[in-house]
């Protein structure tokens, strides 16, 4: 009976602290019991592999977020390595090459390309808030808009397609009998990216230092946490998750363009935010931010089976991230 009643007040607790999460989750399974198709392999396949780059993305962010930091430019960092993935894995015979002087590569060769440009952005974006102390929020807008505009520069504003059948046949992978039960690839993907973030954030002195900061920079820096340079590292471990999103994305979607990722940021930090990563710094858990972007990606489906105008969703979506974030305001305030 004392079980019954500790796990009854987990879950009374939890729909207290998450109403958000509770509210969608009540309306998918009502939409779900409604409607045809809605719980159905193809739908779940769907809810997957968008759950799964949004997740990967959203990792990089919450670091960012943790520290009470934000990472504006993660969306237009994604469609710039989704553009550059999508060029250098274009096929050797396909007439309509971006660069046709360029040899057909390897497309692990291409990650690794991809993920230096990644790596090498989200270092700059660290030292310039750490070293010259401009705001995250003004760091990443300049960011986002340089990445863009580079991106439109790369592309030349044109669609990329062409792509090698083994870089699209990697993201669309599935193991299982074919006519039976099949995981995708992005999901396995996603999994080994959670308990990697699991282990850094929990386990690792990384982590620690991460939530230190989040929690007090002045209190962490006394104490001897090097600020400068853990601030400099969630930002360039951020910029590596946008690259491998941004290859995958392509992959997935069988081409690129220079508005690929765009507004990704923001359903990024509104999973985040959802999840119970707190915008006042110091706060946050893998397994929340997954729960936050699949309720996210759950909210999307939902609207597409209530036939609602696709104008109308970014009016909810906005909704609902304003909604979270005044209640992590709100829980804090109330915590104090």
């Amino acid at each position: 009976m004392k079980d019954n009643k500790n796990i009854g007040s987990q879950i009374l607790g939890y729909a207290k602290a998450n109403p958000i999460v509770v509210l969608l989750v009540i309306v998918s399974l009502a939409v779900g019991f409604t409607t045809k198709n809605f719980f159905s392999w193809g739908n779940f396949n769907n809810l997957v592999s968008n759950t799964a780059i949004r997740f990967i993305i959203a990792l990089g962010v919450s670091g960012c977020l943790i520290t009470k930091g934000t990472d504006l430019s993660a969306g237009r960092q994604v469609g710039l390595a989704a553009c550059l993935a999508g060029i250098l894995c274009q096929r050797g015979d396909y007439s309509a090459r971006l660069f046709p002087n360029i040899p057909e590569m390897n497309m692990w060769l291409v990650l690794l390309i991809v993920i230096a440009l990644g790596a090498a952005i989200g270092i700059v974006n660290g030292l310039i808030i750490s070293r010259l102390k401009v705001p995250p929020f003004i760091t990443t807008l300049g960011t986002q808009t340089i990445v863009y505009g580079a991106c439109l520069v790369l592309t030349d504003a044109q669609p990329i397609g062409g792509f090698q059948k083994a870089y699209t046949a990697f993201a669309s992978g599935k193991i299982g009998s074919t006519n039976g039960f099949q995981i995708p690839y992005l999901l396995i993907i996603a999994a080994l990216f959670a308990l990697f973030f699991w282990v850094l954030y929990n386990q690792m002195r990384h982590g620690k230092y991460m939530y230190a900061i989040g929690g007090n920079e002045v209190a962490a820096e006394v104490s001897g946490v090097n600020t400068k340079k853990t601030t400099m590292l969630i930002y360039m471990t951020a910029g590596i998750m946008y690259a491998i999103a941004g290859w995958l994305l392509a992959a997935k979607s069988g081409g690129a363009s220079s508005g690929l990722g765009q507004g990704y940021e923001l359903e990024a930090i509104a999973g985040c935010t959802i999840g119970g990563v707190s915008t006042t710094g110091g706060i946050g858990t893998v397994s929340g931010v997954l729960v936050g972007v699949l309720v996210f990606e759950l909210l999307k489906i939902v609207l597409q089976f209530l036939k609602v105008n696709p104008y109308y969703n970014f009016i909810v979506q906005g909704v609902v991230i304003v909604v979270a974030v005044a209640l992590d305001i709100r829980k804090n305030i109330q915590k104090k």
